[in-house]
């Protein structure tokens, strides 16, 4: 097991490791940069397979932490933290009350929200052992409708720039995952006059699919190979590899899945085969948008307004790549890089 020599370190400010006999919690929370202020991330609990593996998933979620919020102009750091453990059977209040320890313990530093595994009711348990939480129930609330609209938003920008298409109507979309973040995409992009190609691990989601958009189900594992406009991958990430890139048949790629590209490498070859890929740190950024305007003052009209504003965000983007004779997702590292190493 490595931390400083991981491929996916990455300067990191600090990463740290907890253990709870009672509870047999093993998590880790990895904080990426302060510059902008303290770390806010999600908490995923996950069975992974070795501890190596989640040292990779939350260095690099904790890196991607960092980017988006930098490029979405927040007074916020990234950081994250994983749980290794399934969260259909290891779930329980003390073991989300310990996790709440294991926050309180960096006075600050990372402030923790839901993410793929946990939910608000989870982060109410963690609230109380640490006030270094949101997300909670009754405050800012499910962030899924917010990180739909953001996605909606990106692949209207991309659409706009090019297709040049002010409308998605008649447009074809491929959507992979259809949990919270991808059903309530969907919702949307029917809405808009969308035709829909859907696929989902979880048969009972490709059924509501089927049913409420009319959507045409296919196998996961061709969701790939789909002729469609735009390819918009909602569930894990390190979707666009080796294997899955000759398949591509889309002219966009605007999906909410994190860390999209198996390799930084990956984002030049796409832009070689002309598909254009909307870096995924800027199109999911709904949620950490709404989460971050948790408080007294919360107002999800003010939300709404900053996630729409996603959309110009990717636009400076893909206008930065095309000035620079670069990648998109090298374009959106620059911008962010250049955002958070100001506040050195």
């Amino acid at each position: 097991m490595s931390v400083f020599c991981a491929v996916d370190f990455d300067q990191h400010e600090k990463v740290s490791f907890f253990y709870d006999r009672e509870t047999n919690l093993k998590a880790i929370i990895a904080i990426h940069n302060t510059n902008r202020g303290p770390a806010l991330g999600g908490c995923r609990m996950w069975p992974y397979a070795d501890e190596q593996q989640a040292i990779t998933d939350v260095l690099r979620l904790s890196r991607a932490m960092t980017y988006k919020a930098a490029m979405q102009n927040l007074p916020l750091g990234g950081g994250k933290m994983v749980i290794i453990a399934d969260s259909h059977g290891d779930k329980s209040p003390d073991l989300f009350r310990a996790v709440g320890g294991c926050v309180e313990q960096l006075n600050g530093r990372y402030i923790v929200a839901e993410d793929v595994g946990t939910s608000t009711e989870d982060m109410a348990y963690i609230n109380e052992t640490t006030s270094h939480v949101v997300g909670l129930p009754g405050k800012s609330g499910d962030p899924s409708p917010f990180t739909a609209i953001g996605i909606f938003e990106s692949i209207r920008a991309a659409v706009s720039y090019r297709l040049g298409k002010s409308s998605l109507k008649g447009l074809k979309v491929a959507v992979q995952g259809l949990g919270n973040v991808g059903y309530n995409l969907c919702k949307l992009l029917t809405e808009a006059g969308v035709a829909l190609t859907v696929t989902d691990i979880n048969p009972k989601h490709e059924e509501r699919a089927l049913k409420e958009f009319n959507a045409t189900v296919v196998p996961t594992e061709s969701i790939y190979g789909v002729d469609a406009d735009v390819f918009s991958p909602c569930a894990l990430g390190a979707i666009i590899n080796d294997q899955t890139i000759p398949q591509l048949k889309c002219t966009i790629i605007a999906g909410s899945a994190n860390n999209q590209l198996a390799s930084q490498e990956l984002g030049e070859i796409l832009s070689k085969m002309k598909i254009l890929y909307a870096p995924d740190y800027v199109v999911n950024a709904g949620g950490l948008i709404n989460v971050s305007y948790e408080g007294p003052t919360y107002d999800p009209k003010k939300v709404e307004k900053h996630v729409r504003g996603i959309y110009d965000t990717l636009l400076t983007v893909f206008h930065e790549a095309e000035r620079r004779h670069i990648s998109t997702s090298e374009a959106a590292d620059l911008i962010a890089e250049e955002r958070f190493n100001q506040h050195k």
